[in-house]
Parts: C-alpha cells; sequence; structure tokens
C-alpha cells in the first residue's frame, strides 16, 4: 500500500473536462472562480477499430472493437448552497476471428453531493455514490465461469463529512462517517464469498448447510478529490481518486479507486483519449496462474489497473 501512495504522489495525471452548455453565456459570474447557477454538459465518445484479411501471407485474424463513454455533469451553486451530479457509463467490446466477442470495458458510475456553505470555500456536505456494471464478465480466456454481473458486484456508498471547494478546479470531500455496502445479487457468486461477502457453508459431505450472503456493509472513513482543468487549447485534464477505511476491519487496509481519462480535440467531432483505472480492495479476492497451464497457483488481494485508448468519435454539449 505505501508504493501505490507514493506512486499516487509523484505522478500528476491529466484527463479530460467537459464543456459547459451554451445556456451558461446566461450564468452570472460572481469572481473568476466562481459561476453561480447551473453548469451542464456531456461528453461522448465513441472509437472504433477494424481490420480484414483475405489471403494475407503475414498471417493475422479478421477483428472488430468498439469503445463507447458517456459523461454526463449537473453542477448547481448559489451563495450558500452546492449540488453537484455526475453519471459516466462506459463499454466495450472485441470480436477476433471466429472467437466469441469479449468485453474490453463496462461501468455505471453515479455521484451525487450536496454541501452548505460554512466559510469561505468549505461546506458540510453529504455524498451518495453508486457503481455496477451492465454485462456478465467472465475469467477469460475461460468463457464459461461467471465472475462478474450487473448489480454482482455493486457498490452502494453514503458519506457525511466536510467538502473544501476554493474554485471550480479543485474539489477534496472528507468524510469521517462512511456507509459502503457491497452487494452480490448472484447466489452462485455469493457462495463463493465473491467481492467479500461471507460465503456459504457446506458439510463434509458437500450439502449446503447455510447459502452465501448477498450483502455486506461497511462503516468507515472517506476522501474523495478531484481536479479539473483546461492546460491549453484543446487539452483538458481531470484527475480523481476515492479512499476507503474501514473502521471495523483492517483500517490499516486502504480501498483505492482511482481514475484519470485523457483526451486531445483534433476538431469538433474527433479526439484522442485515454482512460485509466486503478483499483484496489483487499476484500476482493483475484485468482492468479502464473505460469498458464490451467491451475491456480495463488488467491488474494491484487491491484488491478485497466487502461483504455480511443480514437473516434466525439461530441459535446
Amino acid at each position: 500500500m505505501k508504493t501505490i501512495f507514493t506512486f499516487f504522489l509523484l505522478i500528476i495525471n491529466i484527463t479530460i473536462y467537459a464543456q459547459v452548455t451554451e445556456s451558461e453565456k446566461n450564468i452570472r459570474t460572481v469572481t473568476t472562480d466562481t459561476i453561480l447557477g447551473w453548469k451542464k454538459g456531456a461528453v461522448t465518445n465513441l472509437g472504433l477499430t477494424q481490420v480484414s484479411l483475405t489471403n494475407w501471407a503475414a498471417g493475422g485474424e479478421n477483428s472488430i472493437s468498439a469503445n463507447a463513454l458517456v459523461s454526463l455533469f449537473a453542477n448547481y451553486k448559489n451563495e450558500k448552497d452546492a449540488w453537484d451530479n455526475s453519471l459516466d457509463v462506459g463499454y466495450g467490446f472485441l470480436k477476433q476471428g471466429k472467437k466469441k466477442m469479449i468485453k474490453t470495458d463496462d461501468k455505471i458510475d453515479f455521484t451525487s453531493k450536496y454541501g452548505k456553505k460554512i466559510g469561505k470555500g468549505w461546506y458540510i456536505a453529504a455524498l451518495v455514490n453508486f457503481r455496477t456494471q451492465m454485462t456478465d464478465g467472465y475469467n477469460y480466456p475461460n468463457d464459461s465461469i461467471i465472475i462478474s454481473r450487473f448489480m454482482a458486484p455493486g457498490y452502494l456508498l453514503g458519506a457525511l463529512g466536510l467538502d473544501y471547494m476554493p474554485n471550480d478546479n479543485f474539489d477534496l470531500f472528507i468524510a469521517p462517517l462512511t456507509s459502503k455496502s457491497t452487494f452480490v445479487m448472484d447466489q452462485k457468486l455469493a457462495n463463493e464469498g465473491a467481492y467479500g461477502v461471507e460465503k456459504a457453508v457446506y458439510d463434509t459431505t458437500g450439502f449446503l448447510i447455510t447459502k452465501g450472503k448477498t450483502y455486506r456493509s461497511e462503516f468507515g472513513g472517506y476522501i474523495r478529490m478531484t481536479y479539473k482543468k483546461n492546460l491549453m487549447e484543446n487539452v483538458f485534464l481531470q484527475n480523481k481518486i476515492d479512499l476507503f477505511s474501514n473502521y471495523l476491519h483492517n483500517p490499516q487496509n486502504i480501498d483505492i479507486n482511482w481514475e484519470v481519462l485523457i483526451a486531445l480535440k483534433v476538431n469538433k467531432f474527433l479526439t484522442t483519449s485515454i482512460s485509466t483505472q486503478l483499483l484496489y480492495d483487499d476484500d476482493v479476492k483475484i485468482s492468479i496462474d502464473k505460469n498458464k497451464d490451467g491451475i491456480v497457483d495463488a488467491i488474494g488481494p491484487r491491484t488491478q489497473f485497466k487502461e483504455v485508448l480511443a480514437v473516434g468519435l466525439s461530441y459535446k454539449f
């Protein structure tokens, strides 16, 4: 964990900040850093890749892949209140040769935060975050074993604390009172104890005595930091990291969700973007096959990392 935090402190992350709507022109500006009223917008990105080969001497396979991202936000601010809402939905797939289509990206992430101003840049605030996925995930290359589904897992987090927003670019939310709920709404996965829920109990003959729990509750502290800025023309950035510590069980093991999205705008409709996500959850056990012989050599928590590069169509409003 110390290595992860050191990495976080040393690296500057670049991503995309959604362009505001035309209606923002009518919003009253108070200072250079604060805009009152509604600020709404969206970013959509679709990247496609297709390869077709016929009698190709160098070899290869026909393939098609796609990645889509939709990011929406609607934020409201007045002299005493701040209400921020965001929804990120992403999905990607790859079809190669005669092999079955495999999923490369899949997420639903919704956040709503309301704050009441108590001082310059400071708010007492409450936050709700919900995360899950849309379709089944498999233990590739074995596509017969389902390891995740819609609401398996699903995460619901509710937090109460202080929010520091000195301007529209930086936001630091610190919540000492936080409830985190994990849902595994698939009984087979719940029986296996997937994603940290209590697994099923069997007798010595293999007879099921008690089903696995489909729900797990945690109570602890939570920190969420976001930074977004227009670096230069056609280059935007945003960095988002969530940290959670369970007071009641191994509080030293910090859950981490760190997301970055980089984008360069070529013109009104063409962009290049790269998104990354780093995850660590001590309760999520991952199987490791070190020599690729089909036999699991170890099971335990691991740092998860995902990177998606897309060159394609984009539209902002």
